[in-house]
């Protein structure tokens, strides 16, 4: 079979041979072509224009049937701009209404004080208890009695002697625990509560100078 003819005046071209690219001036000559950003730029114009037309369309169809739906305007029926009435003047009993419900409003309430005067009403609900004779169970005629009782009572006539626990012999290596002193009951002020006690003891100091 015959090779094809070459009429060109160069070689055969290989079009799998990649292009050449000219460095030498070290920067881009071919300009940017802005057709595709023209045509991005015209197709986000179009979207924008449609979007607000039926943005606007879509608001007049709602309007119109509320207008239907609120039937025709009359004394009785009429749109009102509120900003002109401005501002309500307060009342009094309406507040006192305000803070009567708020006071009444059911737990869990939002604390305004991180909690810290509940935890003060807890420990003042203990000392209570704690410092008081008060019923546990009237029906049964069971009475609690103050803590100073409580261990005066203790102390006088000691407390009740428990069976002894028989324990297993200790394995190798191990020891009988022992109890570190000074005990604790684990119980302490936190910071609100002995603020407000030096508080309540400089009134307490400054009314008796007053005197």
């Amino acid at each position: 079979m015959p090779k094809p003819e070459n009429h060109g005046t160069g070689p055969e071209k290989n079009d799998h041979e990649p292009e050449k690219i000219d460095v030498s001036s070290g920067f881009e000559k071919s300009d940017v072509k802005i057709t595709g950003i023209l045509v991005f730029i015209t197709a986000l114009s179009i979207f924008v224009v449609v979007t607000a037309v039926l943005c606007y369309g879509i608001g007049k169809v709602i309007n119109a049937n509320m207008d239907k739906e609120d039937g025709p305007t009359s004394k009785w029926a009429k749109t009102v701009d509120v900003r002109q009435l401005g501002n309500m003047p307060n009342s009094p009993d309406l507040q006192n209404k305000v803070a009567e419900l708020t006071q009444q409003f059911p737990t869990p309430r939002v604390q305004l004080d991180d909690g810290n005067q509940d935890v003060a009403d807890l420990h003042a609900h203990e000392d209570l208890l704690l410092d008081n004779y008060s019923w546990v169970d009237a029906t049964r005629s069971k009475v609690r009695i103050p803590i100073e009782r409580a261990m005066e009572l203790i102390a006088q006539r000691g407390l009740p002697v428990a069976p002894a626990v028989q324990t297993a012999p200790l394995m190798t290596g191990e020891s009988a625990p022992k109890i570190q002193v000074p005990l604790t009951n684990g119980f302490a002020r936190t910071g609100f509560e002995q603020e407000e006690a030096q508080t309540e003891a400089i009134e307490a100091r400054q009314r008796e100078e007053s005197k």
